[in-house]
């Protein structure tokens, strides 16, 4: 497989990634790991497409999704690969939201050897893998592309695929709240609710409803909330322990990092999410002066120049002093 390649026009992307669902059959369709909304709602779309396009394909995903997106046309298709692996290995294969290869987990065991990839995606630390792209990291997500993809298609958009682009728009803006919330996107987002889009709806379903273990999780995390550099920066920890005496699922860890970010006076907020193997979960959010992905790629993650993130190894305590001292040289 191709990586690196120098990116083209978008015109020309969006005509060769078309030209790769028209002329190809039989498609493994893979987001990353630990998927949010826009890596869920694009599994979803692409599934879309290619069932209007008379395609076969499955669609897959390294673990489980998050339920409170169960109302995403082809949810229940997702194979969950840790549970359920297919056997057969996939000559064509899909890549939606994800920066590299890596993020794809264990799925890219079913590549068979020299399958052709088509990379769709909007980070802009995405590393050009695969034969085909569509990349662009001016779009505020991954779905944004799908819905100009299906529309240079021709294909007849209806509600089920209009949730599938408004639920990614939504979760990747914070609710049409965040930087990357652009003139294109409300147009967008306007378009989708005369498909009969309820926004309200899926705003409190993926935005508002919390759950009981995510609160009594947000009680223990309050309690490590800690800073540095004059309260420039702030972090919580949620540890192995927090997570198993709670009970709580990964997405009950969904909007955690705002708390932090969103204090008066911090221009980087971050959440260390402590996991069992002894790796550490590293998430970051910048207030606009720090470009976070850059501090995250430095540690072999990656991301958004406002929201990005990592995944180290070593002590909880070590891993937070090298991240907090990364950090703070970009204030000084």
């Amino acid at each position: 497989m191709n990586t690196g390649a120098k990116r083209k026009p978008l015109e020309h992307q969006m005509a060769a990634a078309m030209r790769f669902m028209e002329t190809n059959d039989r498609f493994l369709v893979v987001s990353h790991v630990n998927p949010d909304g826009d890596a869920v709602a694009s599994t979803c779309a692409v599934g879309w497409m290619l069932d209007k396009l008379g395609k076969q394909y499955t669609l897959i995903n390294e673990g489980s999704l998050p339920g409170k997106f169960k109302y995403l046309w082809g949810f229940d298709r997702v194979v969950n690969f840790s549970e359920n692996p297919p056997v057969d290995k996939f000559d064509c294969v899909i890549s939606v939201d994800c920066a590299d290869m890596s993020r794809m987990g264990e799925v890219r065991r079913l590549f068979s050897t020299d399958a052709k990839l088509l990379n769709i995606d909007h980070h802009p630390t995405n590393d050009g893998f695969g034969e085909v792209q569509f990349i662009c990291d001016e779009a505020a997500a991954t779905v944004e592309l799908l819905y100009d993809l299906a529309r240079h298609g021709g294909l007849a958009v209806d509600r089920a695929f209009a949730e599938c682009i408004y639920t990614g728009l939504l979760t990747d803006t914070g609710g049409f709240r965040y930087s990357n919330t652009s003139p294109k996107v409300l147009k967008a987002a306007a378009e989708l609710l005369a498909f009969g889009v309820e926004g309200h709806k899926l705003a409190s379903a993926v935005l508002e409803t919390i759950t009981y273990a995510h609160i009594n999780l947000l009680k223990r995390a309050l309690a490590s909330l800690s800073f540095a550099k004059g309260r420039k920066i702030s972090w919580m920890t949620v540890t192995a322990d927090d997570i198993r005496e709670t009970g709580a699922s990964p997405d009950d860890l969904d909007g955690l990092i705002q708390y932090p970010r969103n204090i008066e006076g911090v221009e980087v907020g971050i959440l260390f999410k402590q996991l069992d193997d002894g790796a550490v979960k590293v998430g970051f959010r910048s207030a606009g002066k720090v470009n976070v992905a850059a501090v995250a790629q430095s540690f072999g993650g990656g991301g958004h120049l406002l929201a990005s993130g990592c995944t180290m190894r070593g002590p909880l305590e070590q891993v937070i002093r090298r991240v907090v001292e990364k950090v703070g040289q970009t204030l000084e």
